[in-house]
């Protein structure tokens, strides 16, 4: 019987093409919407778990409160930070940063970049050449004897400057000269494929904090075995009690990797929830649009409807037939606004990829073309209610009669 009803609907939906293409306009532009955007966002909120975990869950975070790296705070961090951090039980190794923006000068062009300073001790690079952001495709990592060298991101040599800057070449950073002894991988991560890595005592020149040995960011390595919850807590303890504030009060902030990740998801979700809404307003308009349609295939089938009541069809058979009708226009459209929306988020994968930025990555899970195709059918069938329900109350001999 169901195989009835849908070939009932389907003959019907094909008879009147201009009005059902103009009904699933509104069906497939609000699915499309809403599937390239759940695509997009769920694809970025991937790629940015992936970076994460190439960084490695075995790190944490210590930041300045209520900033992030080279941002402007009251608060500040310093290298006796690093110590106090150091001498943390649960934590293996900290290694302080510097970053800031800074002028990058390479022949008679100017541009701007992260200035990325770290140290060069042995420890440090042996911390450094374990995360993948900064591994080395040409040269080498910095020396303890290093001085006014600097290791490029990708597209900082490739594609910053009109001409590619080689290893051995010198560029100049804030009027200050440096040769480049490395360059870096490309990780797919817009801000250290940008960035330029110098040493920390030359960040310190550039930037004048040689005096307070100031610093943006403290990184550090847990130690084997140990929780990152429990690390975070141990190092936010000693550096409560060395800058002497209770809890609740403290001027730094401790993030371990799963906290940050948690926290970009959740600012993604967000984003994405206000998004997908704003599109699914199209959605009701093309609900409308199906209500309309069928409103008026009730109005046009109305000796028809009064025929099959008087050969012995139910109501329900009638609200059956039109529901089916409704919710395959719902099908359709819903087909469509995939292919459609799927289509665009790959296009914007691509259009990103070639613009250099690796983290807008379409998302093609089964979940969601599954769910956005039950979805338009629901809008369908939810369209289609009180127009169907309208149709199974006609009289069968006022509809007869309408055939006089």
């Amino acid at each position: 019987m169901l195989f009835e009803y849908a070939k009932y609907a389907f003959k019907n939906i094909r008879h009147r093409k201009l009005r059902t293409w103009l009904t699933l306009i509104g069906i497939f532009i609000g699915i499309a919407a809403v599937v390239a955007l759940i695509s997009i966002g769920q694809g970025m909120q991937n790629a940015i778990n992936e970076e994460f975990s190439k960084a490695g869950a075995d790190r944490i975070t210590i930041q300045p409160a209520g900033g992030f790296a080279g941002a402007y705070v009251s608060e500040k961090l310093y290298q006796s930070d690093v110590d106090v951090v150091n001498r943390v039980k649960s934590v293996e190794f900290a290694a302080g940063v510097i970053m800031q923006t800074g002028r990058i000068k390479y022949k008679d062009q100017t541009e701007n970049a992260p200035i990325f300073g770290i140290g060069s001790d042995e420890e440090t690079r042996r911390f450094i050449e374990k995360v993948d952001f900064f591994l080395i495709e040409e040269g080498r990592q910095f020396k303890s004897i290093d001085n006014n060298v600097a290791i490029l991101g990708s597209n900082v040599a490739a594609d910053m400057f009109d001409r590619e800057i080689l290893l051995g070449e010198k560029i100049t950073v804030e009027n200050k000269e440096f040769k480049v002894i490395g360059i870096q991988k490309k990780s797919g991560s817009p801000m250290h494929d940008n960035m330029v890595r110098i040493t920390t005592g030359s960040a310190q020149e550039l930037f004048d904090l040689k005096k307070t040995e100031e610093l943006s960011m403290i990184f550090a390595k847990i130690k084997p075995g140990i929780d990152p919850s429990v690390a975070a807590d141990d190092v936010r303890d000693a550096l409560r009690k060395d800058h002497n504030v209770k809890e609740g009060h403290e001027d730094f902030v401790v993030v371990t990797a799963e906290q940050m990740i948690e926290g970009f998801n959740n600012i993604l979700l967000v984003v994405q929830i206000v998004l997908v809404g704003i599109a699914a307003i199209s959605l009701i308009v093309g609900g409308i649009g199906i209500t309309n349609t069928m409103y008026t295939s009730v109005v046009e089938r109305t000796r028809e409807i009064g025929i099959m009541k008087a050969v012995g069809a139910k109501n329900s058979d009638i609200i059956s037939i039109f529901l089916m009708e409704s919710a395959m226009l719902g099908f359709f459209g819903g087909m469509l606004g995939i292919l459609i929306g799927l289509s665009v988020s790959k296009a914007i994968e691509i259009a990103a990829v070639y613009s250099g930025i690796n983290v807008l990555k379409a998302y093609f899970g089964f979940e969601l073309i599954v769910g956005a195709l039950l979805f338009s059918m629901i809008v369908g069938v939810i369209s289609g209610v009180l127009p169907a329900k309208n149709a199974s109350k006609l009289n069968p001999v006022d509809a007869l009669r309408s055939m006089l």
